[in-house]
């Protein structure tokens, strides 16, 4: 039974919501069959009391009819409806949450029941749901365009030939729900062209572009967004783009719930990542601060939790920076954040970066010597940052031997990818050789380059490893 579809959604459901699907099954408008009441009952008990014994269906059926023998067919009808009754619930969750929806439904309701009575109190609701709503998102103008049309559908069963009618702003709002899903998606689509040089044929797109160049739409929220976004990723080199979303962003960013505002500064975020790896330092800034903006409004921070691959790159970002005491209180302040099972790890580590960057190496062997990270990312980067700080502090021996069992871990673990192996065995290799070298010795060095040249960037901690390059030069 637990691997029912049935069971599993019904796994998602914590006591709250368990509570809400009941009332909803128990309402006689929506149930009328107490046997599937029974058998929701039987399959909350089991799921809240955490068992990992096998749930079976016999004993379900005598939940629902003690009385009768166990009949197949009818117990596979009752898990049917129940399944279909949970779907309907959370299909009722999204209309309730929606309110000037529901005001919309209730005009065309109105509409088409001819109530004269209640087309005016109708109009008012949704005028009132409208110019209350907080979002300016593509759903919006969608909503606005069906409460127009509803509205022109209600005047006309007035019969007033000579009134003018809504027309425009029909289509005003057609037009501002279709050009913003249109950027919307174009612009994801040419994110992807541009990762894995994916093609999409998107009809209308420069016709789409020339026309919003034209008449600016700067009032329309997703459409001055999702066309800026556009822009700076089909012209990436053109800069001022990134910086005009960015002020559009300031103006517009809070009229956008929290899901799709973490999306659209992910696209600033990328931009930046994209800038840094050309090697444009400066916007390794224009990274971080973005970050900041995720921070402050909390769009990262998503049911309580904070992601411990963001924890990182904000830490990483703010050392290359050299904002050490920004970091600091960062971690102290946003551990907090961290997904229970995870966040030992991710402030050991984090905070061994941290004492990297101040090169407050003794602290860093304390905090990395002994510690096996259950994550394999944070192993393979702890064992990196390790080395190098036997590399600093002059360790010959520990350094030789970690090399040793690092490369040893590497080669063990085959389920890692060639690709995802050679940066850390040419990082191994490369700081061995490097660490042969004398000072001065201007023939070894270059060589030592050249290899690293040769490797095309294909190699962990490239950047310390030049520092170490030029120290001895």
């Amino acid at each position: 039974m637990q691997n029912s579809k049935l069971y599993s959604i019904l796994e998602y459901f914590d006591k709250y919501e368990q509570n809400r699907l009941r009332k909803f099954l128990v309402s006689p408008y929506f149930n009328k069959n107490e046997a599937i009441i029974s058998l929701f009952e039987g399959l909350i008990v089991h799921i809240n009391s955490g068992s990992n014994h096998d749930l079976d269906k016999t004993d379900l059926w005598n939940e629902i009819n003690k009385s009768a023998g166990f009949d197949d067919v009818l117990y596979r009808k009752y898990c049917s409806d129940l399944l279909k009754l949970v779907e309907s619930y959370l299909a009722q969750q999204v209309y309730e949450s929606n309110p000037i929806h529901k005001a919309n439904f209730l005009i065309e309701s109105v509409g088409n029941r001819k109530m004269d009575k209640l087309f005016k109190s109708s109009i008012r609701t949704a005028r009132r749901l409208s110019d209350h709503q907080l979002y300016r998102t593509t759903d919006y103008y969608l909503g606005q365009y069906q409460l127009e049309r509803n509205l022109y559908d209600l005047e006309e069963l007035g019969h007033d030939r000579t009134a003018k009618k809504n027309v425009e702003a029909i289509l005003n709002n057609l037009d501002r729900f279709y050009l913003s899903e249109k950027l919307r998606y174009s612009c994801t689509a040419l994110s992807q062209q541009v990762l894995v040089s994916l093609e999409y044929k998107l009809l209308f797109i420069d016709e789409i572009l020339e026309h919003i160049n034209k008449y600016k739409y700067e009032d329309v929220p997703p459409i001055a967004v999702y066309y800026q976004i556009y822009l700076t990723n089909a012209e990436s080199e053109n800069t001022d783009h990134y910086f005009k979303l960015m002020e559009i962003l300031e103006i517009f960013g809070d009229l956008f719930p929290k899901e799709e505002a973490e999306f659209i500064y992910g696209f600033a975020l990328n931009y930046c990542i994209k800038k840094i790896n050309q090697g444009n330092q400066k916007f390794l800034e224009k990274y971080f601060n973005v970050f900041v903006i995720l921070l402050d409004k909390e769009l990262i921070i998503n049911d309580g939790e904070l992601s411990p691959w963001h924890f990182r790159n904000i830490v990483v970002a703010a050392l290359r920076l050299g904002k050490y005491d920004w970091t600091e209180n960062f971690i102290n302040f946003y551990q907090r954040y961290l997904p229970v099972n995870m966040r030992e790890n991710a402030v050991s580590f984090n905070t061994a970066q941290l004492y990297f960057s101040q090169k407050q190496f003794e602290k860093v062997m304390e905090l990395l010597r002994n510690v096996e990270y259950e994550d394999f990312t944070y192993n393979l980067n702890s064992k990196t940052m390790l080395l190098s700080t036997y590399y600093e502090t002059d360790e010959i021996e520990p350094l030789y031997s970690l090399m040793d069992s690092f490369r040893t871990y590497l080669n063990r673990h085959k389920d890692l990818s060639p690709s995802k192996r050679k940066p850390y065995l040419n990082f191994i290799r490369l700081t061995k050789k490097l660490s042969k070298l004398m000072p001065g010795d201007s023939k070894g060095l270059n060589k030592l380059k050249q290899e690293i040249e040769l490797e095309k960037g294909n190699v962990s901690s490239l950047s310390w490893l030049k520092e170490k390059i030029t120290e001895l030069e």
